[in-house]
């Protein structure tokens, strides 16, 4: 590349961060679910803490933190929706009941089924 090239996109990329920063808005007027989001996430404890403007930059890491709060929970909710099924398994192992044996049974119901009617039939 040539020097001038090399200036000049110097120079543009001043002009564009100065145009791209004087385009954000300082203060930000939260709504009332940004308001809730910023109190569960924990960044003021009650909601007359939280100022009449807020930046953009604190109500995305309230987000951000939620969001990561939710994932945990949805992995701990997903833990535990294994171990009821474990359980649940190991409850129909003992009544000796498994999938072959119920689709079986339902399967000689549909046979009974199709007997009596074909017999039903003159």
């Amino acid at each position: 590349m040539k020097y001038l090239d090399i200036q000049a996109l110097i120079i543009w990329m001043g002009i564009w961060l100065t145009c791209r920063s004087t385009l954000r808005v300082p203060g930000h007027k939260p709504t009332d679910w940004e308001k809730r989001f910023l109190l569960w996430a924990g960044h003021f404890k009650k909601a007359e803490d939280i100022p009449e403007t807020v930046s953009i930059e604190t109500i995305r890491a309230a987000k951000t933190t939620l969001r990561v709060k939710f994932s945990y929970v949805m992995i701990a909710l997903t833990i535990l929706g294994c171990v009821i099924m474990v359980i649940r398994g190991k409850q129909a192992v003992k009544r000796h009941e498994s999938l072959i044996s119920i689709n079986l049974e339902k399967k000689a119901q549909w046979r009974e089924e199709a007997a009596q009617s074909t017999s039903a039939k003159p």
